[in-house]
């Protein structure tokens, strides 16, 4: 119904910046939220960073200032852009977009969870 494909992911140095883009595509009417999530070997999913439809944010405090996160709602995608990145950045990115599927009447959930996007913070 619904494909997440992402991008961007890759190996960069402390201090470096990735650009993440995750696209949806499939049976959407509308996108109410989208957001990336992260997780690390050995811990849990956190959220990282999601906006609205009308472009609030939010962020997890250990990205505050060093992350922004920002949709072309044309494209159905969200940008996650990262500077300052710091080895514990280092995890699987997932996106994730909570919509109206054609013809529904319930929002629902979706994420990129089998996929994901390697991003490496190492010296």
């Amino acid at each position: 119904q619904v494909q997440l494909v992402e991008s961007g992911g890759g190996l960069v140095q402390p201090g470096g910046s990735l650009r993440l883009s995750c696209a949806a595509s499939g049976s959407i009417f509308s996108i109410n939220a989208m957001g990336w999530y992260r997780q690390a070997p050995g811990k849990q999913r956190e959220l990282v960073a999601a906006i609205t439809s009308g472009g609030s944010t939010n962020y997890a405090d250990s990205v505050k200032g060093r992350f922004t996160i920002s949709r072309d709602n044309a494209k159905n995608t969200v940008y996650l852009q990262m500077n300052s990145l710091k080895p514990e950045d280092t995890a699987v990115y997932y996106c994730n977009a909570r919509l109206y599927l054609s013809g529904a009447t319930q929002l629902a959930d979706f994420g990129s969870w089998g996929q994901g996007t390697q991003v490496t913070v190492s010296s």
